[in-house]
């Protein structure tokens, strides 16, 4: 099989993503009743590049890896000679002689994109400054665990056009629902992604009444990694954004709330917004851990029937 990227949600088609959800369900409904029996990785390893912090996605792909019968390397910079300047191409070259398949966490996607194209084996976007399509993967598991088909329903996005918002925008084109983005002026997403969306995304400015009706509401920190700066402008800009729970009384009797995590309680989201049923996070970031899998396993040895 020739060698595939996971960079966006845009590199594979919406039926391979499908296949995914549906897949990333069944080995997570054959760990529960089995326990971490199938291994298809003995003696494979994932390189894990990470340039930003991070705790759901380490130890997902770690675990993942493991339970697979794999290998995961934790390198840091600082730990390689990415740190001391080695270009990015070889870099990549290198580490194909070595490992199986990469995973990065970083903030420049143009730099991802780069190594990508040096890569003869799979690179998996663990996070850009653009994009966070792993995350949107056990996003729409979640919502499909628990209220099926997503095809046609209205999700939205309350907060910063941010690179969730990016892939929560891809997330409307390939698996066909509504998304309304609601931001404040100023913090809208990028026009290029909001246009090749077309009339799958509506843009507003107006939380109370982007969520009247919506299956589903997600939010993210104000001041991503690298934006510690503008916390206190961003709060002031921000202000009336957050995501309460009288918020959600105006959806769907039976919406959902998600959130990538780490949450700032009592910004973005009420203080106990959390502890609300119709939150579903810890489904959700548990979820990362399987859709992973899916993720890794389709990328090495394509569809799996069993």
């Amino acid at each position: 099989m020739a060698t595939r990227h996971f960079l966006t949600l845009l590199d594979l088609s919406p039926e391979e993503l499908h296949y995914l959800i549906q897949r990333a369900i069944t080995i997570k409904n054959r760990l529960r009743a089995q326990g971490p029996v199938y291994a298809p990785f003995t003696n494979r390893t994932l390189a894990m590049i990470f340039e930003k912090s991070s705790t759901r996605t380490r130890v997902s792909f770690e675990t993942a890896m493991a339970h697979f019968g794999g290998h995961a390397l934790f390198l840091s910079p600082r730990d390689t000679q990415l740190g001391r300047g080695e270009p990015i191409e070889d870099t990549a070259r290198v580490l194909s002689e070595m490992v199986d398949i990469v995973m990065i966490r970083t903030f420049s996607h143009a730099g991802l994109e780069t190594y990508a194209g040096a890569s003869s084996v799979p690179v998996i976007n663990a996070l850009s400054d653009d994009y966070h399509p792993c995350q949107l993967l056990a996003d729409v598991m979640t919502w499909t665990e628990l209220r099926g088909s997503v095809r046609g329903r209205t999700a939205v996005w309350i907060g910063d056009g941010n690179n969730m918002c990016h892939s929560w925008i891809n997330a409307a084109r390939q698996f066909d629902f509504q998304l309304r983005v609601c931001c404040p002026e100023g913090y809208e997403p990028r026009q290029d992604i909001l246009e090749a969306a077309g009339d799958r995304v509506t843009l507003l400015h107006d939380p109370a009444e982007a969520v009247i009706g919506a299956d589903l509401v997600t939010t993210d920190v104000w001041a991503s990694m690298g934006q510690e700066e503008e916390q206190a402008k961003r709060e002031a800009d921000f202000a009336g954004f957050q995501v309460t729970e009288d918020m959600l009384d105006r959806a769907k009797a039976d919406v959902l709330f998600l959130h990538c995590l780490p949450a700032h309680r009592g910004e973005e989201i009420s203080a106990t917004l959390l502890d609300d049923p119709r939150a579903v996070v810890w489904q959700e970031a548990g979820n990362r851990l399987h859709a992973q899998k899916a993720l890794i396993e389709f990328l090495l040895l394509g569809r799996v029937d069993h």
